[in-house]
């Protein structure tokens, strides 16, 4: 076989932590152990030069403002025509990362490739931002996704419910994104009791990953447990606003913020935990790849019905899936694990089983490859 010449163009990327830049991360180092060249072309945020990491080569971009959640690159055109690839992957919600990708794919008759995280606009946007939003779904997403060789969903779902995909059909192809089961796993910690975990970037786009029905969920766990413990991880400009509806529930003593937290401390937060919980609201959450990350590391999870990964939790009884928006199904289920030490065990073995068989990064890349290779002797 070719080896391929890859170039993915996430909107950003390592040090930044995120789902995209982590997925993007994680498949470029397994198509590197499988023998192709991946360079990482993105906005340079945060500001560092990162030229190299864990072999894959990366070209970090002056962007001169962010829209969007989108980092404006104007060098993006002008680099992407310089570069010698064979297929070009790049990623939505962020629109103009993946709309210069498919215009120089286009230019250069070379293959592209788009997964979709999620759709881009959302019920609980603005007025403006919804109407921004449908303006772009309707004009450069569909080229953009008429330009695609084939676009790959990251929750079977996801067709059903987009406001996009469905005239796409014949191009899509569902891959979940996949877990380092060798990094994320079981290690020799002390679990300290009644401790739950959450981690996401706490800025004004991430709202949907529901922090507020959590901290709501948490006062009404408090009656049952007192000594209830939330560490939430990660940073942004929502954590003042954060901080004063602790203090206005007097909940003070029951949060603790970490910050940023760096990938070696991940794992310590996962396996000190007893729960992960993820109580996302809206479709704008693409798949929930910290779930996976916590059940490898055999953490029981409670999350809403719309992520990617809720129909295997549920069968695979790992966790508890409640309706989004619901703080009171997630104070119940809450109270319901944290009381039920055996189910707790039980319930992290099952995880571990479930990733290990179905979500290793490994299985994923390869797998992704084929569809590589199937675009490119199309």
């Amino acid at each position: 076989m070719k080896k391929l010449k890859i170039v993915q163009t996430p909107a950003r990327f390592y040090p930044y932590i995120g789902g995209v830049e982590n997925y993007a991360l994680a498949l470029s180092r397994e198509l590197i152990k499988q023998d192709n060249k991946v360079k990482i072309i993105c906005a340079k945020e945060p500001n560092l030069n990162v030229e190299n990491h864990e072999g894959i080569k990366i070209d970090k971009l002056t962007y001169f403002e962010k829209i969007a959640n989108t980092n404006i690159t104007l060098g993006l055109p002008i680099k992407l025509l310089k570069e010698d690839f064979d297929i070009i992957h790049s990623y939505l919600p962020t629109p103009w990362s993946l709309d210069i990708s498919a215009l120089i794919a286009k230019i250069k008759n070379k293959k592209l490739i788009i997964t979709y995280c999620n759709d881009i606009y959302s019920k609980e946007d603005g007025f403006l931002r919804r109407i921004i939003t449908w303006l772009y779904g309707n004009t450069f997403l569909k080229l953009n996704l008429y330009l695609a060789d084939k676009i790959i969903i990251i929750q079977p779902n996801y067709i059903n419910y987009s406001n996009y995909l469905a005239p796409y059909r014949n191009k899509i192809i569902f891959i979940p994104p996949g877990v380092d089961i060798n990094k994320f796993k079981k290690i020799k910690i002390r679990k300290i009791k009644n401790q739950i975990f959450f981690l996401s970037i706490l800025d004004e786009y991430h709202r949907y990953k529901g922090l507020d029905y959590l901290l709501e969920a948490l006062k009404v766990v408090k009656i049952k447990i007192p000594n209830i413990k939330l560490i939430i991880g990660g940073k942004g400009k929502l954590l003042e606003e954060y901080k004063r509806i602790i203090e206005q529930n007097n909940l003070t003593k029951n949060v603790q913020f970490l910050g940023f937290v760096q990938d070696k401390d991940l794992i310590k937060y996962y396996n000190q935990s007893q729960i992960f919980v993820l109580p996302s609201i809206n479709n704008k959450e693409g798949f929930g790849m910290v779930l996976t990350e916590a059940l490898a590391c055999e953490v029981p999870v409670i999350s809403t019905s719309i992520v990617g990964v809720a129909e295997d939790i549920k069968s695979n009884n790992c966790g508890i899936i409640v309706q989004p928006k619901n703080s009171q199904a997630l104070a119940n289920s809450i109270i319901q694990l944290l009381k039920n030490p055996n189910l707790l065990k039980k319930m992290g073995r099952n995880g571990r089983r479930l990733i290990s068989k179905k979500y290793s990064w490994e299985n994923v890349a390869s797998i992704i490859k084929k569809i590589y290779y199937g675009a490119f002797i199309q």
